[in-house]
């Protein structure tokens, strides 16, 4: 070791003669001369409640939290005619589409034709059940069932009918077959999709959250949502007995949820009914009891990014809208929650075009939980009877002995399918990377790409609170409170033996567990005659450590920013100030934990000169291992951000971190 900042021991082995082994008391005052510095012996155990002391408490970090989400929320424009709001919504869904859903996406694969296997015809009463297996992209298919009117010979309305978060029965629950067998009694085509998890399509590697695995290795998981739901709406579009100008969506829940993306933009979709699928992400926030933000996709990377749910919904205006929601939903959205930020909101746009009588409202009370029973299907039927201009849609009572059992409407797809796992690690496979380049200009385009993949944003100290200190058995500390230009704060503990000067060498600790779980490093350096910085950065220690903290950095993704990117520019602050006020020429890094080992090697790689050397423990070998093991979102939610594993990886970062040292050590 020299007292330069740097040591080069290996910490799976015995300690050097030059240190005394700490004992398993307290405290032991023990002096000896090491160099010119001497200095005093703590014991981890001593430090274990300095460190363990509250500084931020979980509701002000859950406050900011929601404050800083507030901010990021798009309100809605203000369109002065027709005219303006047909220009502007024709961008938004091209920028949307573009820039958001199809994000990374091979081109070939967004702009393939449907690709539908016919595997035969169930009879029915009054209708026909056809099985088909369709491609979403190549590798992963899908199954679904039209529903059809026996002896068709003209052209028909249809309606593509998704599901949502059905458990096991997937395309067979009980409601969907039965709407889709009234419908297809009534004339109407209707087309029953399978969903990703469910049903058919059922597996833990398709679990929706693992759709940020996509976003880490370069494609917007959105994306793969959207081609399946649109696949069908490409199906129906192309049928020979399909009125293309009677083409209509509806579903529940994840079901409403695709209705409005897959309707707002596309515009083939004449008539949408969503029932309790969406609502602004403000009352998302303000009453969580009354409903998370959904899965993955829903609140997917980007998607809004100055916008919010209700401009989906603006979008559809002039095209026949019918909002249904549950009035004592026990799942997402209550109804009286979600009117005054959807429906109220987006009447105006339909007003511009004279056409609210097209935009419709409907609260179900009976039963008034979550649910697409018979109260909403006949609200369902009704809307869709009138814009498509039927005779009255009316569901028999005999319907119930028409639904099939999950086995019957089996449809069968491929043994090696494709799931959301496995796709993520095929972009995986496919991504290839130039060598480091040697000269500084190469390099400092790279950071410049780097800082853009993070939506990084320099962050200044506001303000600096002191909220604790102490100065007992050889030790100072001081709890400090950093608030940034972000409105978030970090927190930590500045610790130094009493005797070391403020110029001694200086370090910041991170440890993903929280600086509550540092108190062995601590020790060490303290013991070694340095300064210490042990820190939470936003999302970690206990202050920011509440049952949400996963779901906040997905509206975080939404909203286009990245909690990475947050993270990393929290650390850079800190690390100025420690060395502006330690007086030093740079700052030593040690991490603990697969998260903050990102979180500072990004930091080194951007800020080089900023750490003399960054010390990994308990880290991981690639970003790779992420979407190979694979790690779950709400385990690391800070590290699938989009284009991440696209763009760069651990070595990577080492290498762009020069001058600066990195080094892997064992755990201790």
């Amino acid at each position: 070791m020299d007292w330069s900042g740097n040591y080069t021991e290996e910490h799976s082995g015995g300690r050097q003669a030059d240190f005394l082994m700490i004992t398993r008391i307290g405290f032991v005052a023990l002096w000896f001369t090491v160099a010119p510095l001497s200095t005093a012996q703590t014991d981890a155990e001593y430090l274990t409640d300095i460190l363990k002391e509250e500084i931020l408490a979980q509701p002000v970090a859950d406050f900011q939290l929601r404050n800083h989400i507030f901010r990021k929320v798009g309100s809605l424009p203000a369109p002065k005619s027709p005219v303006d709001w047909t220009s502007e919504a024709a961008k938004m869904r091209t920028q949307l589409l573009d820039e958001v859903v199809f994000h990374g996406w091979p081109r070939e694969w967004v702009d393939a034709p449907p690709k539908f296997e016919d595997l035969g015809v169930i009879p029915g009463n009054g209708y026909q059940m056809r099985k088909l297996r369709y491609e979403i992209v190549p590798g992963f298919y899908s199954a679904a069932i039209l529903y059809e009117p026996v002896n068709m010979k003209d052209k028909r309305p249809a309606v593509l009918n998704v599901n949502g978060h059905v458990g096991p029965p997937g395309k067979s629950v009980e409601y969907k077959q039965k709407q889709c067998i009234t419908l297809a009694r009534n004339g109407v085509l209707a087309l029953n999709l399978e969903w990703l998890s469910f049903g058919e399509l059922k597996g833990d590697e398709n679990n929706h959250f693992f759709g940020a695995h996509l976003d880490l290795v370069g494609v917007n998981e959105l994306g793969l949502f959207y081609l399946a739901m649109r696949k069908g709406l490409d199906y129906l579009y192309n049928h020979a007995n399909t009125d293309r100008a009677r083409i209509g969506m509806t579903g529940l829940s994840g079901g409403g949820w695709q209705t409005i993306v897959l309707s707002s933009l596309d515009q083939r979709i004449a008539v949408s009914v969503p029932v309790a699928g969406f609502a602004s992400i403000v009352p998302r926030l303000e009453a969580k009891r009354y409903g998370d933000v959904g899965d993955f996709e829903q609140s997917a990377t980007d998607l809004f990014a100055g916008r919010d749910y209700a401009h989906l919904a603006a979008l559809m205006a002039p095209r026949p809208t019918l909002l249904a929601y549950n009035a004592e939903d026990d799942c997402c959205f209550r109804a009286a929650m979600t009117k005054p930020l959807v429906y109220d909101a987006v009447r105006p746009f339909y007003a511009l075009y004279d056409k609210t009588i097209n935009f419709a409202w409907h609260e179900n009370r009976d039963p008034g939980t979550h649910n697409y029973q018979l109260d909403n299907r006949r609200a369902a039927y009704e809307f869709f009877s009138r814009h498509f201009k039927l005779p009255a849609i009316t569901e028999n009572m005999d319907v119930a002995d028409e639904v099939k059992s999950f086995d019957e409407l089996v449809v069968g797809l491929p043994a090696d399918n494709l799931t959301i796992v496995g796709l993520a690690r095929k972009f995986a496979d496919a991504v290839a990377r130039n060598a480091v380049a040697a000269d500084e200009a190469s390099r400092s385009t790279e950071r410049a790409s780097l800082r853009a993949v993070l939506r990084y944003a320099p962050q200044k100290i506001n303000r600096i609170s002191t909220t604790g200190v102490t100065k007992h058995l050889g030790v100072e500390s001081k709890a400090h409170l950093f608030a940034m230009d972000d409105g978030l704060s970090s927190n930590g503990v500045w610790l130094k033996a009493i005797d070391v000067p403020d110029t001694a060498p200086a370090t910041i600790i991170l440890h993903d567990k929280g600086r509550k779980s540092a108190s062995v490093q601590v020790a060490d350096h303290l013991n070694r005659g340095r300064q210490v910085l042990a820190v939470d950065l936003p999302f970690t220690g206990d202050a920011w450590g509440g049952p949400d903290i996963w779901a906040y950095q997905q509206l975080i993704y939404a909203t286009g920013e990245r909690p990475l990117g947050l993270e990393v520019s929290h650390l850079i602050a800190l690390a100025n100030w420690l060395k502006q006020r330690a007086g030093v020429s740079s700052v030593r890094l040690e991490s603990n934990g697969m998260r903050n080992q990102v979180v500072s090697l990004l930091a080194a790689a951007l800020e080089p000169a900023l750490f003399s050397e960054v010390v990994i423990r308990e880290g991981i070998p690639t970003l790779r291992h992420l979407v190979d093991k694979p790690v779950k979102f709400e385990d690391a939610p800070d590290l699938f951000c989009l284009d991440l594993y696209k763009s760069t990886d651990l070595d990577r970062l080492s290498a762009l971190a020069a001058p600066a040292v990195v080094k892997m050590q064992s755990a201790r």
